[in-house]
């Protein structure tokens, strides 16, 4: 569930003012205007014909908590690691009420906190069942910061962009990782040692070293654009033991297409495939810190394995489109 603690945000505004509004759907709400000074101040009743908030079909991009009748807090996009902001499209409303009404009601730099009906929420706008920690019949409390409202093109780049920070940040947290964690560091440096080895051992030529640590020597240059963090990329691969041992093949099959930069795939794929270009094959070279690690993946792979991947990547496509966080995810 991607969404903000309303503790932090609206402490000082509840001081002002604890009153909730209702909209002629039932939303209840109470709106909080950022002023010139940087503070804070109670909007007071919208009116029910107000335009000011966002549109259908623009993209809302905010920090976003919900907490159940029982004041747990159920998602707290600031507290995800790293925290940024999620992107929901703003669409036609689900039922009377509900969340997407208390998007549209919302400018930049406003933040609102807003009671919705839970089941109807989830059967109408999640469409799924009722989690165990939500009683039936209750309502969630969601606080919510608008940051922008944006056009679907001022999306794309403005998604780009953050996939872009979110990748930078996560990899920073992981090499912080790497760094700091004894066994881990000492596996580093037993990989390196191997790998530099079998680079001697194969005379493989121009060699290069990823951000994170990948080997990985470009055979054939592509012509294609680069692949970067947030686009669809599509492969083939043969994943192989240093040993020369064939595990796995998709050549001549259809290829794997993943998002980039999205934790989808091991570590080193997310890092090695944004040094490439569309059309490019590559020798990847991946220490176990950035594969699997310790853990054992059957007897077909031991823990600390290095893996070696001879790779195509066939198609790169730019992914600017946005889709509703599902609250569950």
């Amino acid at each position: 569930m991607p969404v903000i603690a309303g503790a932090f945000l609206f402490q000082a505004c509840d001081k002002k003012s604890d009153k909730f509004y209702t909209t002629a759907n039932g939303l209840e709400y109470k709106i909080f205007e950022k002023t010139d000074k940087g503070e804070y101040e109670p909007k007071g009743k919208v009116a029910d014909n107000d335009t000011t908030g966002a549109r259908i079909g623009q993209i809302v991009a905010v920090h976003m908590a919900i907490k159940n009748a029982e004041d747990s807090t159920l998602v707290d996009t600031r507290e995800q690691k790293p925290a940024f902001p999620a992107f929901i499209p703003v669409m036609e409303p689900t039922m009377k009420g509900g969340l997407e009404e208390a998007i549209m009601m919302l400018s930049p730099g406003d933040s609102g906190v807003f009671k919705i009906n839970a089941d109807s929420l989830f059967a109408h706008t999640y469409r799924q069942p009722l989690p165990q920690e939500i009683k039936p019949g209750s309502k969630l409390t969601f606080f919510i910061k608008m940051e922008k409202v944006m056009t679907r093109a001022e999306a794309e780049v403005e998604q780009q962009k953050v996939m872009g920070e979110m990748q930078k940040a996560a990899q920073a947290q992981f090499l912080e990782r790497l760094r700091t964690d004894s066994a881990t560091v000492a596996q580093i440096g037993k990989d390196s040692v191997i790998i530099e080895s079998y680079i001697k051992e194969k005379n493989l030529k121009n060699v290069q070293k990823s951000p994170m640590g990948v080997y990985y020597a470009v055979t054939q240059e592509g012509t294609g654009p680069k692949a970067n963090t947030g686009d669809m990329v599509s492969v083939y691969y043969k994943l192989s033991f240093l040993d020369g041992k064939e595990l796995e093949s998709n050549f001549g099959k259809e290829p794997f297409t993943f998002p980039l930069g999205q934790g989808q795939v091991i570590p080193g794929w997310d890092d090695a495939f944004t040094q490439l270009k569309e059309g490019s094959k590559a020798i990847l070279l991946v220490p176990s810190s950035l594969a699997y690690g310790a853990q054992e993946r059957g007897p077909q792979m031991p823990a600390n394995s290095i893996l070696r991947f001879d790779v195509e990547l066939v198609n790169v496509e730019n992914q600017g489109s946005t889709a509703q966080n599902n609250p569950e995810q």
